[in-house]
């Protein structure tokens, strides 16, 4: 039996990926690194520094770390700076309503995101009242595809991971919930059909009932 649903953020709480997407191609615009959308697919579910090392990957340099933590920095505060333009038009298709829903049963809500930014995200939102537990990047080792960030939300919220559905837009997180035990819905990424366990496009219609009692 079901008893606790872990959200990644980004992509599937809310899409803020347009504006991670911009801050990248400023700071990679810098060092002559020409990043694209189906590039920037690939940063989703990374870590800031995880990303920034696929973008010099692709641009074939290297940089000292302290001149990686200076674009770290930059582009985290471009990011920053356009978060704070967050509306409700930036959350996922019926993803509000449903956690209304959820509100008035029995499940436990937890947040389970790889962004530092998570819990400002969720304020400037007006959603932390939702959810129960919320880890974000500083608060584990590793983080995705380890699935450190998910058990930790499953052990916050007194669950086991059996006992928990993860839901997730990214293949890093993907494999993370299912290497930690868990089951997950995909949202949105179609290319995740064939990783995870059941995939919806987004949560207008969604019927939480036929999947809460999955083995």
């Amino acid at each position: 039996m079901i008893k606790g649903l872990i959200f990644d953020l980004d992509g599937v709480i809310v899409n803020t990926d347009t504006y991670h997407y911009e801050a990248w191609k400023s700071v990679a615009n810098k060092y002559s690194i020409q990043i694209d959308k189906s590039i920037n697919e690939n940063l989703k579910g990374l870590s800031r520094r995880d990303s920034w090392n696929l973008i010099m990957e692709i641009g074939n340099i290297q940089l000292s770390d302290e001149e990686t933590n200076i674009v770290l920095e930059t582009k985290n505060n471009l990011y920053r700076k356009k978060l704070k333009n967050l509306s409700s038009d930036n959350l996922l298709l019926g993803v509000e309503n449903f956690l209304q829903e959820l509100n008035h049963k029995e499940f436990k809500l937890a947040i389970g995101s790889s962004s530092r930014n998570a819990k400002d995200i969720l304020n400037y939102l007006n959603l932390s009242s939702y959810f129960d537990s919320i880890i974000d990047g500083s608060m584990v080792k590793k983080l995705k595809p380890s699935p450190d960030i998910f058990i930790k939300a499953a052990k916050n919220l007194g669950l086991k991971p059996i006992h928990c559905i993860v839901f997730e837009d990214s293949l890093s997180g993907v494999k993370a919930a299912k290497d930690g035990g868990f089951k997950v819905i995909s949202v949105g990424n179609k290319e995740l059909l064939d990783v995870a366990d059941y995939h919806i496009d987004n949560f207008l219609d969604f019927k939480l009932d036929q999947y809460a009692t999955v083995s």
